[in-house]
C-alpha cells in the first residue's frame, strides 16, 4: 500500500519526524476528546515506527534499473 522502503525516507531525521507527527497528532486527538481519530493516528504511528525502524531497507534505484 505504501512504499516505505523508498530512498526518499533514507534520512533518519525524516523518519523520526514522520513518526513524531503521527504520535503528536494522536495526543492532540486524545486531548480534544476524539478517541476514534486518536486510535487511527496511533495505529499509523505504530505502523510507521515498525516500517521505518525495524524492517527499513531502502531500495537502491541503480539496482532496480539493472533488473529490467
Amino acid at each position: 500500500m505504501f512504499k516505505m522502503n523508498d530512498p526518499f525516507f533514507r534520512p533518519l531525521w525524516l523518519r523520526v519526524l514522520l513518526v513524531a507527527i503521527c504520535v503528536f497528532w494522536m495526543v492532540v486527538e486524545l486531548w480534544t476528546g476524539s478517541p476514534g481519530w486518536a486510535v487511527l493516528f496511533g495505529a499509523l504511528g505504530a505502523y510507521a515506527a515498525y516500517s521505518f525502524f525495524i524492517v527499513f531497507n531502502p531500495t537502491d534505484p541503480e539496482k532496480d534499473s539493472d533488473d529490467a
